[in-house]
């Protein structure tokens, strides 16, 4: 096998396994121990330090479908790239879109690290 498809590979599977803990630490979480950031959902910092728990748990809420729909996007890259990869000739070299695509994976896995971090 190829070094670079062996990096893909792995590649992949970090990304899933990645997600798959950040989906298993958000649902362990109390939404109380929760430590959202000082910004809004919109991005623009809290002026008063502290939000009202109405607008806290809006922020929580919307953080939540954000990671959700980054790990079905996630799942779906992950999944064609295996595709792809299954396609190609042992004896070939990875294509570029290939390589663009587990690009695209490490920064979804990256965008869903920071968002279960808070």
């Amino acid at each position: 096998m190829d070094v670079r498809r062996r990096q893909a590979l792995k590649l992949i599977v970090g990304a899933t396994g990645l997600a798959a803990l950040g989906e298993l630490n958000l649902r362990a979480q109390d939404p109380s121990e929760r430590n959202p950031s000082r910004t809004t959902a919109s991005g623009e910092k809290d002026s008063d330090g502290a939000m009202d728990p109405k607008r806290t748990k809006s922020v929580l809420e919307q953080n939540q479908k954000d990671i959700k729909k980054n790990i079905e996007k996630l799942f779906q890259l992950a999944s064609e790239l295996k595709e792809e990869v299954e396609k190609t000739d042992a004896t070939t070299t990875l294509s570029l879109a290939m390589v663009r695509k587990t690009e695209e994976i490490e920064k979804l896995a990256h965008q869903i690290r920071e968002k279960t971090k808070g």
